[in-house]
């Protein structure tokens, strides 16, 4: 097993695809869009198999597919099943924003995805648009069903954004009623690739509880699995469950059992880590599997204790890349 400087077992890779995306959400890429990587910059599906064979036979058993948008790189079918065929990988996940997912799913069920994060801050087209700049909350919607008629676990993952989506977190609860979903209101983060949007955070994870229990006062709490990022609850007779993720307070990092792998193939031990180390770099130097080992053992063994640390030594000129480039 990878074992961190703090004795942190790290098991779980957050690998992101590419950098591109269908939709344009204002917290996620500046406004005007990313620059996107040319696709010799990006990592070829074969060196990121071969990476995560190599991180596999190290003790990652659970890798999550993120982006930018998954799904919009061509032949990600094809990586997904050789992905899932790899020895010792037990959970192979994904976050999509849903929008071209959904011919797809019968296809993911087969290959042994069990559980998918969907993205989708409103229930409100005319939000959804507003925050995304692409009317596609219907694909989204249709995504969400096809996933359930196949036994996909889903988590909606919904950014809390003061001004844009805060009436939309009793509608967002409302769909636990009758669906077998955990939606997750996640804290606003500064990942759009600029500076900063906000100079303090005013919906962080007590104000949003707080938002819940307003309608719903028999909200309880649930326990928390083992490395969960959400603090779990649970409303009597509702189906689905609650979670709420404190991303900008940071309050989970202590318990971190996670990598990421950029689209570029840089490594990076923390989500606000402003640098980190070139995997795909190394590959096309001629590395060996041990000599990618070796390398991964030592980043690992420079991991911030938390996202604090990891921000206050790397963070420079106060703007943070965007989330699609470093991958959700």
């Amino acid at each position: 097993m990878l074992t961190d400087n703090h004795g942190r077992k790290i098991n779980y890779l957050r690998l992101a695809v590419t950098d591109r995306c269908n939709l344009r959400c204002f917290y996620c890429m500046p406004e005007e869009g990313n620059n996107w990587l040319a696709r010799t910059e990006l990592m070829s599906w074969e060196e990121m198999l071969r990476i995560c064979r190599v991180m596999t036979g190290m003790g990652i058993n659970k890798i999550r597919i993120t982006g930018g948008e998954p799904f919009v790189r061509k032949d990600i079918m094809s990586f997904l099943s050789a992905l899932s065929a790899l020895p010792g990988l037990d959970q192979l996940t994904i976050t999509t924003n849903g929008v071209l997912t959904t011919p797809l799913v019968p296809e993911l069920k087969k290959m042994g995805i069990r559980a998918v994060n969907l993205s989708l801050d409103t229930l409100d087209r005319n939000r959804f648009l507003a925050i995304t700049h692409r009317d596609e909350l219907n694909n989204v919607l249709a995504t969400m069903h096809a996933l359930l008629a196949h036994n996909i676990e889903v988590k909606i993952n919904a950014v809390v954004m003061e001004g844009r989506n805060i009436q939309d977190i009793t509608t967002l609860v409302a769909l636990t009623k009758e669906l077998p979903v955990q939606v997750r209101f996640i804290e606003e983060m500064p990942f759009n690739g600029a500076e900063s949007h906000y100079t303090t955070l005013q919906w962080d994870h007590v104000q949003i509880l707080q938002t819940i229990k307003n309608s719903y006062p028999d909200i309880y709490k649930i326990p928390d699995p083992k490395y969960a990022t959400a603090y779990n609850y649970k409303i009597p007779g509702h189906k689905g469950d609650i979670g709420i993720i404190a991303a900008y307070t940071r309050s989970f990092c202590g318990t971190c059992n996670r990598i990421r792998l950029t689209p570029q193939g840089t490594l990076k031990t923390c989500l606000y880590e402003g640098g980190g180390m070139n995997i795909k770099d190394l590959m096309r130097l001629g590395a060996t599997d041990q000599e990618l080992a070796s390398a991964i053992i030592s980043a690992v063994g420079t991991k911030a204790q938390d996202g604090h640390e990891a921000e206050r030594t790397t963070h420079l000129n106060g703007i943070h890349q965007s989330m699609a480039t470093i991958g959700g």
